[in-house]
């Protein structure tokens, strides 16, 4: 059972900027698409961003183009999301997922993934 643990949540103002950062223990990254999504209080779990197992393919949410960044480090096992010009409504428990695929596809909907973490909150107080 792959464990994927997220780190770097926080409360930050808004316009300012965050990583997060997924690891997992025990097992290698590599073989993964790995994703980002959020949930906010009384809102269902919303795509935020993905890339395939080898980084070279990237999706985002149009609500987060533009001023997030997914990338990934297969040698640190570790995906990360970068966050700029946070706002608001970016307020959020932000979980890491992850989908065995050793493909270009991207992975976007929940259904899709296999694994996830317990999550790190975003505040961005408004």
């Amino acid at each position: 059972q792959v464990q994927l643990v997220e780190s770097g949540g926080g409360l930050v103002q808004a316009g300012g900027s965050l990583s997060l950062s997924c690891t997992a223990s025990g097992y290698t990254l590599s073989g993964y698409g790995l994703g980002w999504f959020r949930q906010a209080p009384g809102k269902e779990r919303e795509f935020v961003s993905a890339i395939n197992w080898s980084g070279q393919k990237t999706y985002y949410s149009d609500f987060v183009k533009g001023r997030f960044t997914i990338s990934r480090d297969n040698a640190k096992n570790t995906v990360y999301l970068h966050m700029n010009s946070l706002k608001p409504e970016d307020t959020a428990v932000y979980y890491c997922a992850g989908y065995k695929s050793l493909s270009a596809y991207v992975a976007i909907l929940p259904r899709e993934y296999d694994y996830w973490g317990q999550g790190t909150q975003v505040t961005v107080p408004s």
